[in-house]
């Protein structure tokens, strides 16, 4: 980050630039400077900042479906939002995850390999206890958790994992499935500890408590579809344009759907007493005239008009004009 000067900084420079102590030119020289980036090939970038920008687009998709799911199953308010997306190695996710854990190893079918799914123990905690009708408060002691409370967090996991569908549509047709639940990182090595890794963590706000949710994605899982995280693909396939079978399977689904019409000769209105007494023969009084055309309505809209007659010996109605949105 470049220095920030002062306001006696920014005076004295002004100052010296007016008495000529210091060449414009040559600040314009300076800044013109060929600029050189760090780079450690140690540790080189696999993740394109495109890719990682898709990454966040389809997991801020994510976090709005699981703050839909998490409000309502817990029936408190839920916040869930995208904190971070970067790209770091095994080796520093797995030392920053804390003990004990909730470690969810995910299959990610159709690619081949696992993802973890890391929630943080205060957030973990507040889920258990709102399933089993507590107020959700913050825990003060520090355990591990015991048979029961693993088994109700499968329970949760498995729903989020479902939501992930969704969002990753665009890309490919996800099938994951949770394999295991652990609470020791130490048993959670799925790769080598140099190899890089997309993170991605959550921020989750559920009532008082406020906790992270993170997801760790190794390169190597999602390697074979990196091509298709590119912003370009990505709308590409979003705005995708339909073509000329698209539309003929559209016109054939829409010839085949069942619109109600009927057509309206006239109302008035009756007592109960004059509906109860009504004989075959009597006469009934409407608001319109013999030489009116009918009203006919497609759905709840007037759509055309129309004059009764018969065909075959059977009653019809022959539409005459067809009625404009303006005059409606």
């Amino acid at each position: 980050m470049s220095d920030v000067l002062s306001q006696s900084e920014i005076d004295a420079l002004l100052q010296a630039l007016s008495t000529g102590e210091v060449d414009v030119q040559e600040i314009q020289e300076d800044t013109k400077e060929k600029k050189i980036k760090k780079y450690d090939f140690r540790r080189p970038d696999k993740f394109a900042k495109d890719q990682l920008r898709t990454l966040q687009v389809i997991h801020e998709n994510f976090s709005r479906l699981l703050n839909t799911y998490l409000s309502g199953s817990l029936r408190c308010l839920v916040n869930v939002d995208v904190f971070t997306v970067e790209q770091l190695t095994y080796h520093e996710f797995s030392n920053s995850i804390s003990n004990p854990a909730v470690l969810g190893i995910v299959d990610f079918s159709p690619l081949s390999g696992q993802i973890i799914f890391d929630i943080t123990p205060d957030i973990a905690f507040t889920l258990i206890d709102r399933i089993l009708g507590g107020s959700g408060k913050p825990m003060d002691e520090n355990r591990n958790f015991t048979e029961i409370e693993i088994t109700l967090l499968k329970s949760v996991i498995k729903q989020m994992i479902r939501l992930l569908n969704e969002p990753w549509e665009n890309v490919l047709d996800l099938e994951p499935r949770l394999e295991k639940v652990e609470t020791n990182s130490q048993f959670a090595q799925l790769i080598s500890p140099n190899e890089t890794i997309a993170l991605i963590t959550l921020n989750i706000k559920i009532g008082e408590v406020e906790g992270m949710l993170n997801i760790c994605i190794p390169h190597l899982v999602i390697e074979p579809i990196l091509s298709q995280l590119s912003t370009k693909y990505w709308f590409n396939s979003t705005t995708k344009e339909s073509t000329p079978d698209d539309q003929k399977i559209i016109e054939s689904r829409i010839n085949k759907a069942y619109i109600p019409v009927r057509a309206v000769i006239g109302k008035t209105y009756i007592t109960v007493n004059e509906f109860l007494d009504l004989q075959v023969g009597d006469v009934i009084q409407l608001d319109t005239t013999i030489n009116e055309d009918m009203k006919i309505f497609v759905g709840d809209e007037l759509k055309y008009r129309g004059k009764p007659g018969t065909k075959k010996k059977k009653m019809a109605i022959q539409i005459v004009s067809v009625e404009r949105k303006e005059e409606i």
